[in-house]
């Protein structure tokens, strides 16, 4: 969902291919608690946990499962301590889908301003695409988003993300407040391993 593209002490050289990518940076919020049925439940045992104090390298397994296919690299160019400090803050979120008791997907909702909160990272790995679990755990990252009674909701996508990502956002109460051209560096390395 993000695709900030700073150089960090954790980039190497061989995870990027120099090419530059264009791309448009779509930023959306909601205004207001949106109210829809649920969507309904996965057929496979499901949970959403939220996960505190995580380990940097479950996070960084997290990021790269979901990330990886999308270009995502923000995360992978920050030293441990750096990424420890954000993951580790009391006003940052992070929530993990499970389906038959694999992760499946992971968000992370930045809650540091009690006005905005930010849903930073939002996604599937890709064995879980195409199962109807995007909307469910949608849905309810959306509800936790909206527990500390913010005032605004926003997250952003780009165009190197899932194509479906931007409809989905719209379909369950996102509306576009601003959008950006920008270039993002494409990693040299095939998505993580499924």
């Amino acid at each position: 969902m993000t695709n900030e593209n700073s150089r960090s002490p954790q980039a190497n050289d061989s995870e990027t291919s120099g090419k530059k990518q264009p791309v448009t940076v779509t930023y959306l919020e909601q205004t207001e608690r949106p109210s829809y049925a649920p969507p309904p439940h996965p057929t496979a045992p499901a949970a959403i946990l939220r996960v505190k104090d995580a380990p940097v390298h479950f996070y960084r397994y997290l990021f790269r499962q979901v990330g990886d296919p999308w270009n995502w690299v923000s995360r992978r160019r920050m030293d441990d301590e750096a990424l420890r400090a954000i993951i580790h803050h009391p006003d940052v979120h992070l929530h993990v889908l499970y389906v038959d008791g694999a992760p499946a997907g992971f968000s992370e909702i930045d809650c540091t301003n009690p006005d905005i909160h930010e849903i930073k990272f939002f996604g599937l790995a890709p064995d879980y695409l195409g199962r109807n679990l995007g909307r469910y755990f949608l849905v309810n990252v959306i509800d936790l988003a909206w527990a500390g009674a913010p005032k605004k909701v926003q997250l952003e996508t780009c165009t190197l993300d899932h194509p479906a990502a931007l409809p989905l956002y719209q379909k369950y109460g996102f509306v576009v407040f601003d959008q950006r051209e920008g270039v993002v560096e494409l990693m040299e390395k095939a998505p993580y391993p499924n």
